[in-house]
């Protein structure tokens, strides 16, 4: 499966907002520039992400945009199905209608590990808050501060 740009730039808005939690709205072109997210193309996307309920927003001069949720309730998994989706490697193993059968439907050697993978990646993205990738960051970058002594 191919997490699409515009998926990945959702994910790290809101990261970045998950990351400034609880300190006031973070305005786009904040976000734009620690995330290397184009601003156009952020603003776009926080205006997807607001109307899937994901974050809101606050106008004026201190205004900006913040999460509507708790970042350890908010998972990877369910901002990946907003943006983009169906998650898994191949479409039938969400999907058995007959539009989006394979034509070796029944008959397929790899339908099996397909579904494994399937649960694989769905486990890891929805089992990973946003709280849990903020702690990571955190501590990856700890371990690499340098250790002064004098």
């Amino acid at each position: 499966m191919r997490v699409t740009q515009r998926c990945q730039y959702a994910l790290r808005a809101i990261f970045e907002l998950a990351r400034r939690n609880g300190r006031g709205p973070i305005k786009i072109a904040d976000i734009a520039e620690v995330q290397a997210i184009p601003q156009r193309f952020l603003e776009v996307i926080l205006s997807q992400l607001k109307h899937g309920g994901f974050v809101d927003s606050q106008r004026g001069t201190d205004g900006g945009y913040f999460l509507k949720r708790d970042p350890a309730d908010l998972t990877v998994g369910e901002v990946m199905r907003f943006m983009q989706g169906f998650i898994g490697p191949v479409s039938c193993v969400l999907n058995e209608s007959e539009d989006n059968k394979c034509v070796l439907y029944g008959d397929c050697a790899f339908i099996d590990m397909w579904k494994e993978v399937q649960r694989a990646m769905t486990e890891i993205y929805d089992n990973t808050t946003f709280k849990n990738l903020v702690e990571r960051d955190q501590q990856r970058k700890s371990e690499y501060l340098p250790c002064y002594s004098i």
